[in-house]
């Protein structure tokens, strides 16, 4: 049975690059929090740390286009709607967070 190949394969070590250096920022945050660091200090790592995540989001919704979205387009229209479908709601829910 192979593997279901996903649109960020081709770039998955960058993808898991840039998650374990947010990850890095996120314990760094929490040792900011820990040693009682200044409150706008903390929050400026926040928004880093949230920019970068937002950053890992938009390359992985292009790979999701870029290859899922195209491949069910091949596939049929019905497929094709409903991938669009799926990646508009993603936009939508990173647009509201």
């Amino acid at each position: 049975v192979p593997e279901t190949q996903y649109g960020y394969a081709s770039n998955k070590e960058a993808h898991l690059k840039r998650l374990r250096r947010i990850e890095g920022q996120v314990r760094g945050i929490a040792r900011m929090v820990d040693d009682d660091e200044y409150c706008i200090d903390i929050l400026t790592q926040v928004s880093a740390a949230t920019k970068a995540l937002q950053a890992v989001s938009l390359g992985l919704l292009e790979d999701h286009v870029g290859h899922c979205v195209v491949d069910a387009a091949r596939e049929s229209d019905e497929a094709a709607a409903a991938k669009v479908r799926e990646a508009s709601d993603a936009i939508a829910r990173l647009v509201r967070s």
